[in-house]
């Protein structure tokens, strides 16, 4: 720990040598749990529709390209939420906005199992866009809130994961559910469990400041590595930045180099995650010609191997090595970049000619994407203070779903131009080298928390 102590990048924890860490499982964690819950659950909401993709055709008729659409509808307000939820993030805390996206995304899963027509399941998606919104930013910024730098890779990965879980359980479970009742009931399923979540997060969701069930030797711990929250607590003492230091515009962390590359990387690896989110069950049985069922099966496959790297490469590995001495920026850059590499093996799949061969190559890609992925999602927090780590966290995401609606748009016009995913496949691979690049030469090391969108050199 005192070796961790002394790395150069300025995320080290210079007191805690002074405050022991906490031996009971600890609030924090309790609280990462939760977020993790609400990932997952955000997660059954989006599989379902690529699950129903089958059935959506036989109810409305739609082609491909359609389906491309249907997909992308999500991401598009999503991703126009972003830049602004940032912001609201900044102002009013993950607890006010993460209640009101909670209740949203319930009422939107509601609205597509009664959609009457195409044109209302449309609506019902961009409306769940909107709900789920501030989730990944405002878990972001809660693991800000809770834990030190030291813990934040693990803290990360266990929300982050669950995107991955999700489609283990979520496709078989929603599929299942599908071919017995109907694709309106497994809308009508995932619904009543996001309600679940919303009453859960109102009755447990408290920023560490006003959390009652915070003990005073896990808020030193926290505070000592400058993970303690915004909000004035009079029987704690206050954060190590000052509440009034000044807040960076959007203009100006969108000039930064260190933003703009983690935008770009970040945004290669949701090109893939939402191709592979959207068409894998479709991938599988039209090109392969699994039957639906084995389909979705085989889809949780490479999704268990991503939830296995996602926790213990990119998160317990990560702060293993962290806490050991190691250097975190080396570290965190090895496993972003390394990861982002294994994404190239959807190329494998590309030419592949049966199912085992497919989700060999697949599982390698959104494993090796999937290590990556918890270590992007905490470097909003340790790049940019806390004042702005919602709004770097909302340019990340909104780069993320810019390619997620791509993703889910493009491949329906390339698989209904040549009856093929191994273009669909090939644009994915041109865009994570991009990324890769994006990561070596605009992202840099990884230091921080530090002022940025004020005029500081990158």
């Amino acid at each position: 720990m005192q070796e961790f102590m002394a790395t150069a990048e300025g995320n080290s924890l210079p007191e805690e040598t002074m405050h022991p860490r906490p031996r009971s499982f600890g609030r924090r964690w309790r609280i990462a749990g939760l977020l993790g819950v609400g990932v997952l659950v955000n997660y059954f909401d989006r599989v379902n529709l690529s699950a129903s993709h089958v059935a959506l055709i036989a109810s409305f008729g739609i082609s491909d390209v359609a389906f491309g659409y249907l997909a992308g509808a999500y991401n598009i307000t999503y991703c126009l939420c972003q830049l602004p939820v940032g912001v609201i993030l900044d102002k009013f805390g993950v607890r006010r906005v993460g209640r009101i996206g909670a209740f949203l995304w319930s009422l939107a899963t509601f609205g597509a199992a009664a959609s009457p027509s195409l044109g209302s399941l449309f609506a019902a998606r961009f409306l769940l866009g909107v709900g789920e919104a501030p989730t990944f930013p405002a878990s972001a910024k809660a693991v800000g809130y809770w834990f030190p730098p030291g813990e934040r890779s693990f803290a990360t990965a266990l929300f982050d994961g669950m995107a991955k879980f999700a489609s283990v359980i979520g496709v078989p479970m929603v599929g299942y559910v599908l071919l017995k009742a109907g694709w309106r009931w497994s809308f009508a399923l995932t619904g009543f469990i996001s309600l679940a979540y919303f009453l859960l997060f109102w009755r447990v969701y408290r920023d560490p400041a006003d959390d009652p069930h915070l003990s005073q030797g896990e808020w030193n711990w926290i505070h000592a590595g400058e993970g303690a929250p915004a909000p004035e607590s009079p029987t704690r003492p206050q954060p190590l930045t000052e509440p009034d230091e000044p807040q960076s515009t959007l203009a100006g962390l969108l000039k930064e180099r260190k933003v703009l590359g983690l935008a770009i990387g970040f945004g290669s690896y949701n090109y893939v995650f939402y191709l592979l989110l959207n068409w894998l069950p479709s991938y599988l049985h039209s090109a392969l010609k699994i039957d639906l069922l084995h389909s979705f099966l085989y889809t949780s496959v490479p999704w268990l191997i991503a939830t296995f790297t996602n926790l213990f490469i990119g998160g317990w590995l990560v702060d293993f090595l962290i806490q050991r001495g190691a250097n975190s920026s080396l570290v965190r850059r090895a496993v972003l970049i390394g990861g982002t590499a294994c994404g190239l093996g959807i190329l494998g799949a590309a030419h592949a000619h049966g199912a085992a061969q497919a989700l060999f190559w697949i599982s390698v890609s959104i494993g090796g994407l999937s290590a990556a992925s918890p270590v992007g999602w905490s470097l909003p927090s340790l790049i940019a203070s806390r004042h702005d780590a919602g709004k770097v966290g909302g340019i990340m995401n909104f780069s993320n779903q810019a390619s997620g609606i791509a993703a889910s748009i493009l491949t329906g016009y390339i698989v209904s131009a040549f009856r093929s995913y191994a273009w669909a496949f090939g644009v994915s691979a041109v865009y994570l080298a991009i990324g890769i690049a994006a990561y070596l030469f605009l992202l840099g090391r990884i230091e921080g928390p530090r002022r940025l969108g004020l005029g500081n050199p990158a």
